[in-house]
């Protein structure tokens, strides 16, 4: 695979990651008794906060590799299962436990939670999104990588604050069975790409599977 392939695939998987769908009906929850002054400062924040939780990744990936004692390999398989779970879940139209535990859900219900979290942190830079940065990042070597790799997340970035910015003209005209359904069809795509990032890391880890 060449690198602008590996590129196309890391911006693929991490808006499907990301799923900003899936944080249209929770952003919208979340901004119902706010001005547009306000949505517009928490949905600028979220953006933000996503880009810098992910650049953050991008830039520690092998540190935090060193620190965990783990093979980028190894790291490749756990991340795709991570990937895999939450696949699973967005093919029920659910955001699931590895984006979202049941006590989460309940604080967000009750209004406990506001703003940055839940929104930007765990739902779109959680778990799966940070394990597909280190695992991208450490693809490759030399700084015109990484800054691929931070353009990249600045993209998904803005992406994500686009359709925060027109959640109310989505959630209006998808309405709840329209956001069902992208979320659908990005977790059957990640399904597959969790399951080739665990191919290629079983791969290294056992050759002879090759």
């Amino acid at each position: 695979m060449n690198p602008l392939q590996e590129y196309v695939r890391y911006f693929v998987t991490l808006t499907a990651v990301l799923d900003p769908f899936l944080a249209v009906p929770i952003f919208l929850t979340l901004t119902a008794s706010q001005g547009a002054h306000a949505r517009g400062v928490l949905m600028r924040v979220v953006a933000i906060t996503v880009f810098a939780v992910l650049a953050v990744s991008a830039l520690l990936g092998e540190t935090i590799l060193g620190l965990i004692g783990a093979s980028l390999a190894a790291f490749r398989v756990g991340g795709g299962l991570v990937l895999l779970l939450m696949a699973l879940a967005m093919l029920n139209a659910q955001a699931g436990g590895v984006r979202q535990s049941e006590q989460e859900a309940a604080e967000l219900e009750s209004g406990e939670l506001r703003g940055v979290v839940p929104l930007a942190v765990p739902l779109l830079a959680g778990p799966g999104a940070i394990s597909t940065t280190i695992i991208a990042a450490e693809k490759g070597d030399g700084a015109g990588h990484l800054a691929a790799v931070l353009a990249c997340i600045a993209v998904v970035s803005v992406l994500t604050w686009l359709v925060l910015h027109a959640a109310n003209a989505i959630g209006e005209r998808m309405g709840t069975t329209g956001l069902n359904i992208a979320t659908r069809l990005l977790g059957l795509l990640l399904a597959a790409l969790a399951i080739q990032t665990m191919a290629e890391g079983l791969r290294e880890l056992f050759p002879g599977l090759s």
